[in-house]
C-alpha cells in the first residue's frame, strides 16, 4: 500500500510542478533581518549568550535555554546559541530516514516525493512561526542542501512528528498522559503528567532542551524540546495552562497540513483558558489524528480536545477529577469511530490506558513524587510482567522524556536522561522569567524539589536491557542478512530479556530464515506465552507457527 502511495505522489509531484516550486520559494518577511543581533558569546563551558537571551546546560545534560523577543530575533538567537546542536540534532534525524533509503538516487527521489507531500504546508503555518523557523534554519548544516534548503528543511520537521505515525503508523509516539485534582491530589491542586514515548533512535534524544520563551506576543511559556523545533509536545505558560499530545490513528493523508505542535504551540502562547484552547484549535486544518490536553490552573481542570483531518472533539470528564489519556479517542464526535474502534481492539492503545487508571486509583492523593512514579512504572494490567520495552507499558524505556505540571502552583518537573528515569528537575516558571528578563543567567533548577532518579538504572537488569537493545539489532542483521549465530549467542540474547515476548519472535525469526523449523515453532510458541502488544503480532505468530509446522 505505501510503494503505491508513494508512486501516486510522484505521478502528482510531476503534474503539479508549478505548486511545489512555489511552497519551496515561500519565505517569511525579512525586512528587519539586517538589525537584528546574532553574535554569540561564549561565557564559560556550555553557556553561551546573545543579546538577553541565554543557553546553559545543567548538571544533569539538559540544556535551559531563554529566549525573547518578535519572531525572527527569536529564530537568530535560537540558532545562534544552538547552533552545534542544531546540526548533530539534523545529522540523528537525517541518518534516521538515510538508513531506510540508502542510495543516493532514491534520496533523491524522497526529496522530490517530501516536497510534493508539503506543497501546502507553508500555507497552514503562521507567518510569526515561519519566520521563528527562518531564523534557525540559517545555521543548519548546508549538508543536506541537495536534499532541501535550510529553511525548507526545517519546515518539513515541523512536521515529523504528524508524518512518522501517519506514513510509517508506527506509533512510535504511543504516549500515555493523567491529570488528577480536587480530592484526588494531596493539595487538591491540578497535578498533570505524561510519557512523550516519541523515539527516533538513540542520537535524537541525546540533546534536550527546556525551552523559556518571552514572545512579543501572547503568553511567557516553557516547552520541553529538542535543538531547532518550535512546536510543542510538552508545556506549560504563565497562567498556568498546560498542553500535552498523544496520537491517534490516522489514515495517510495526501498532504500536509497544520503540524499538531505548531497547534499546541498557538495554543500555549495565545491561551489562558480551555474555550481559548478549543477556539484555536477549531480554527484549524490538521493533517493527522491527535488527542491534545489542555490542563487550566483557572478552571482547575483538564480537558482533551481531539482533532482529526474530518472531525473534532472535546471530552470532559463528569462527576470525577482525573482525566487518562492514550491513544484513543474519548469524546462523544469520534470515540464511535470505526477506526477509533479498531485501534481500541487491536493495538496497544486500552491497556495502557487500564494499566494508568489502576495506578491513578491505587495511588490516592496523587503528589508530583507518585506522578513521577506512575510514569515509570513497567508493569501491565494487574501487575503483569511484560519485559522490558513492551508498548503494553506506561514506561516503555524508549521516552523522549516524562514531565509533571503543577499550574496553579507555577511548578514543572521535568525528566533526565535515561529515558524517564533519570531524576526530574523541577522549576518555578514565574521565578524563572523573573531572574531571566533581569539578567540572572543562573541555572534554574530548585534542587530542593528535585525527585531522585529510579534506582532501577543502577541494576543489572537494566543493564541488560541496554544490551538487549544492542543484540536486537544483531540478531535481525543476521537474519535479514543470512548469517550464522552461535548458540551461546542466541542463549544470551534470550536471557537478556526472558519476559518480553519480542525476545522470542525474533529468535524464532532467525531459526525460521535458517529453515530449523523446529526450534522456531518453539520460540514462536514461548513469544505467545508472554503478554503479545497487539493482536496483529499474535496472527503473526500463529501464522508462522502454521507455516512452520507445514514447512517440516
Amino acid at each position: 500500500m505505501k510503494i503505491h502511495f508513494l508512486l501516486s505522489l510522484l505521478i502528482a509531484s510531476i503534474l503539479s510542478g508549478c505548486g511545489v516550486k512555489k511552497s519551496l520559494e515561500d519565505r517569511p518577511d525579512l525586512s528587519r533581518i539586517a538589525s537584528i543581533d546574532t553574535v554569540r558569546t561564549k561565557v564559560a563551558k556550555d553557556f553561551y549568550k546573545v543579546g538577553n537571551n541565554s543557553l546553559r546546560k545543567n548538571k544533569e545534560g539538559l540544556w535551559e535555554m531563554y529566549i525573547e523577543g518578535e519572531a525572527l530575533e527569536r529564530g537568530f538567537a535560537i540558532g545562534s546559541l544552538s547552533r552545534e546542536l542544531l546540526k548533530k540534532q539534523e545529522e540523528a534525524l537525517m541518518n534516521q530516514v538515510f538508513t531506510m533509503v540508502e542510495k543516493p538516487g532514491y534520496r533523491k527521489f524522497l526529496s522530490k516525493i517530501i516536497a510534493f507531500y508539503n506543497r501546502d504546508l507553508y500555507t497552514h503555518v503562521n507567518e510569526e512561526y515561519k519566520a521563528e523557523i527562518y531564523g534557525i534554519s540559517r545555521y543548519n548544516t548546508q549538508k543536506y542542501n541537495y536534499f532541501a534548503k535550510p529553511y525548507v528543511r526545517s519546515l518539513y520537521l515541523h512536521g515529523a512528528h504528524d508524518i512518522g505515525h501517519a506514513l510509517q503508523d508506527l506509533m512510535l509516539v504511543g504516549c500515555t498522559s493523567f491529570a488528577a485534582w480536587d480530592q484526588n491530589t494531596k493539595d487538591g491542586e491540578l497535578l498533570i503528567g505524561r510519557n512523550f514515548d516519541f523515539y527516533a533512535g538513540d542520537a535524537f534524544s541525546e540533546e534536550k532542551i527546556i525551552a523559556f520563551i518571552n514572545p512579543q506576543k501572547g503568553n511567557k511559556f516553557m516547552m520541553y524540546t529538542w535543538p531547532g523545533f518550535v512546536g510543542v509536545v510538552s508545556g506549560m505558560n504563565e497562567t498556568g495552562l498546560t498542553v500535552t499530545i498523544n496520537a491517534g490513528k490516522s489514515k495517510i493523508p495526501w498532504k500536509a497540513k497544520t503540524p499538531i505542535a505548531l497547534l499546541t504551540r498557538e495554543i500555549l502562547q495565545y491561551a489562558t483558558t480551555t474555550h481559548e484552547a478549543i477556539a484555536i484549535a477549531k480554527n484549524k486544518e490538521v493533517f493527522v489524528s491527535e488527542a491534545i490536553m489542555v490542563g487550566s490552573s483557572k478552571e482547575r481542570k483538564a480537558i482533551l480536545i481531539e482533532v482529526t483531518p474530518k472531525n473534532f472533539g472535546v471530552y470532559e470528564v463528569e462527576n470525577q477529577a482525573k482525566l487518562v489519556c492514550s491513544n484513543h479517542f474519548q469524546s462523544n464526535a469520534l470515540k464511535n469511530e470505526s477506526r477509533n474502534l479498531q485501534t481500541i481492539q487491536n493495538s496497544h492503545t486500552l491497556p495502557r490506558f487500564k494499566r494508568m487508571n489502576q495506578l491513578l486509583n491505587k495511588n490516592e492523593e496523587i503528589t508530583p513524587q507518585k506522578a513521577v512514579k506512575i510514569l515509570r512504572d513497567r508493569r501491565g494490567v494487574d501487575e503483569k510482567r511484560l519485559g522490558m520495552g513492551n508498548e503494553l507499558a506506561i514506561n516503555q524505556m524508549l521516552a523522549h522524556h516524562g514531565i509533571v505540571f503543577k499550574p496553579e502552583s507555577n511548578l514543572v518537573w521535568v525528566s533526565s536522561s535515561p529515558y524517564q528515569m533519570g531524576a526530574f528537575l523541577a522549576y518555578d516558571l514565574k521565578k524563572a522569567f523573573t531572574e531571566f528578563e533581569n539578567g540572572d543567567y543562573s541555572l534554574k533548577g530548585i534542587d530542593s524539589l528535585k525527585i531522585s532518579e529510579d534506582n532501577f538504572i543502577h541494576t543489572q537488569a537494566f543493564k541488560d536491557y541496554e544490551n538487549y537493545r544492542k543484540q536486537a539489532i544483531v540478531i535481525k542483521s543476521a537474519t535479514d542478512n543470512q548469517q550464522n549465530l552461535q548458540e551461546k549467542e542466541i542463549n544470551s540474547f534470550r536471557n537478556l530479556n526472558p519476559y518480553f515476548w519480542e525476545t522470542y519472535y525474533l529468535i524464532g525469526r532467525y531459526y525460521y530464515e535458517k529453515r530449523q523449523y523446529k526450534k522456531a515453532i518453539i520460540n514462536f510458541k514461548q513469544a505467545l506465552k508472554r503478554e503479545v502488544t497487539t493482536k496483529d503480532s499474535v496472527k503473526r505468530l500463529k501464522k508462522l507457527i502454521k507455516k512452520s509446522y507445514r514447512k517440516i
